[in-house]
């Protein structure tokens, strides 16, 4: 019961913040963000973020901009999420490089 309450807002913190970005990368021109999973902890305090960054040779840069403005942002997601949560939790943004590597093992087969 407990895993199936964390999942759903779990979906509902990735769907949210997905949209924060989108809104926000609509200026920049060539430069896609997603938010590839979601994971909150038990007592709802933490949720760790998982970015898919496009282009990523700009994605460190990307990442340590989102990282100085969370609090904006997790300002912005409360505003969006508050009347199905109580508590919004800490955010934590992690880069998802899971794409990079699944490219990478594409073009050594290639060879």
């Amino acid at each position: 019961m407990e895993g199936t309450r964390l999942l759903r807002i779990g979906r509902l913190l990735q769907k949210e913040i997905g949209d924060i970005f989108l809104q926000e990368t609509r200026a920049m021109q060539g430069v896609l963000i997603s938010v590839s999973a979601v994971r909150v902890s038990a007592d709802l305090s933490v949720a760790k973020v998982y970015l898919s960054i496009f282009p990523s040779d700009k994605a460190n840069d990307l990442l340590e901009s989102i990282r100085t403005n969370v609090k904006s942002i997790r300002f912005d997601l409360g505003q969006r999420v508050r009347t199905q949560l109580r508590k919004i939790p800490e955010l934590v943004f992690y880069l998802d490089d899971s794409l990079d590597y699944i490219e990478n093992i594409d073009n050594l087969l290639k060879k």
